[in-house]
């Protein structure tokens, strides 16, 4: 049984209330034991593989509850295995894939081939399926063939649900399952035709916007329903002040509700679209400074359990065109940690809430197994170098993607290794 030691880092292990120096013992897959750095008794040579961590940040793999891997169907934007190499990159270690593939994800024949291309990958890779059939928004999924296959949540991501009946109907299904709705909040009505936040600079653009109510008028329906039926409702890349308001008043009623945050998200505001930049078009669209610091509270008060790439590469036939044609969306894999970190550094965040954001949290609202590096857990494990600089190349990238708006950026802190069950994924040195 193959045996590695991580000596001497910082772990940081939010759901083990552990930071300090410790060394990671491996055995095979799992975790064996955490020891106080320095207590271990010369372990090493031809029996233990040894990477000496050097009081870098030791914690869980990283968790990711929203990719698009475009496999099936768009494998000339990204294949499972480009992605997942771009998840180890970005030191994660389980990635969710949405459901808006070609074909969908709504039939267990495509749930099970997503999880066979998987297979060997360098991340761990976990289907949603999708919650109506075609994400046409008419009929329901056969979610429990879906379940069964193995996805751990329905969406239909990438399109609004504008039935409410459906909504509810999918909430009161997948209790029976026990996995949650991921909701993409976006009344259709409300932003119709807009590509970008309304406000002063899309005037000034001559862009039409989405006011921040498109979300939150839906935010407000979704929570209404799952109040109404005790689903699982999880908000997907909240964007606004008031959807954060929302959230937080459902949750002190009681409402199962849980929410994620993207990278971009707490990052840019709407003046990033100033040039016409398609790699700054998303949807939701990018907000405004009051909209961020909403955010940000929200992750420091728990409202907001998630922080989550929707990383959603596309090729230059769909950004380099004229704005409103864009596709919307970002390859964030790679720089989300980054980004993060650097709120970190700034004092907007502490490091123990984004790694909670990161690990802990999205493997319990998921039930997956990862985000803790308690004793016979997986031993998915990420190193992190906090204080060292690197500059965003999006032609360095392991996605296929490139549309970036940080292209050029400076971030601090880097990922050193990621390890998925045992093994090294990705080593910063090769």
């Amino acid at each position: 049984m193959k045996r590695l030691l991580i000596k001497n880092g910082r772990v940081l292990d939010p759901a083990s209330n552990i930071d300090g120096l410790y060394n990671v013992y491996v055995m095979g897959a799992t975790i064996a034991a955490l020891k106080p750095a320095g207590s271990d008794r010369g372990e090493g040579g031809e029996e233990w593989t040894v990477i000496e961590a050097n009081k870098k940040l030791v914690i869980p793999g990283l968790i990711d509850l929203h990719t698009h891997l475009r496999e099936p169907g768009y494998e000339y934007k990204e294949t499972i295995a480009t992605g997942a190499s771009a998840a180890s990159a970005g030191g994660f270690t389980s990635i969710l894939c949405m459901a808006n593939t070609e074909p969908v994800n709504d039939n267990e024949s495509v749930t099970r081939y997503i999880l066979e291309r998987a297979e060997g990958a360098k991340a761990r890779v976990f289907p949603v399926g999708a919650l109506s059939m075609g994400l046409e928004g008419e009929q329901l999924s056969e979610i429990g063939e879906l379940v069964e296959a193995g996805c751990v949540a329905v969406s239909d991501d990438g399109m609004p649900v504008r039935d409410g009946s459906l909504m509810r109907r999918a909430l009161e299904y997948t209790k029976i399952f026990d996995i949650p709705v991921i909701t993409h909040a976006e009344d259709p009505l409300i932003s119709a035709g807009g590509v970008m936040n309304e406000g002063v600079i899309s005037t000034k653009l001559g862009l039409k916007g989405v006011p921040p109510q498109a979300e939150e008028a839906m935010v407000a329906r979704d929570i209404g329903l799952t109040e109404l039926t005790g689903g699982r409702l999880h908000v997907a890349h909240v964007s606004t002040r008031g959807s954060v308001a929302l959230i937080r008043d459902a949750k002190k009623r009681g409402v199962n509700v849980t929410a994620e945050v993207t990278p971009h998200h707490l990052t840019l505001t709407h003046s990033a679209v100033e040039g016409y930049d398609t790699n700054a078009k998303m949807n939701p669209p990018l907000r405004t400074d009051d909209d961020i610091e909403a955010l940000i509270e929200g992750l420091k008060d728990g409202t907001i359990d998630c922080i989550a790439t929707d990383h959603a590469p596309h090729s230059s036939i769909e950004k380099d065109v004229e704005f409103d044609l864009a596709a919307n969306g970002i390859a964030g894999l790679e720089t989300a940690l980054g980004l993060v970190l650097g709120l970190v550094h700034e004092g907007a965040l502490d490091l123990r809430t984004v790694v909670s954001a990161m690990t802990e949290n999205p493997a319990s609202i998921m039930g997956l197994e990862g985000g803790s590096l308690k004793v016979g857990a997986p031993a998915d494990i990420t190193i992190i170098d906090t204080e060292r600089a690197w500059t965003v190349e999006p032609e360095k990238f392991r996605s296929k993607g490139r549309n970036t708006p940080f292209g050029g950026k400076t971030l601090k802190g880097a990922v050193v290794k990621t390890i998925l069950a045992g093994e090294v994924v990705f080593s910063l040195e090769d």
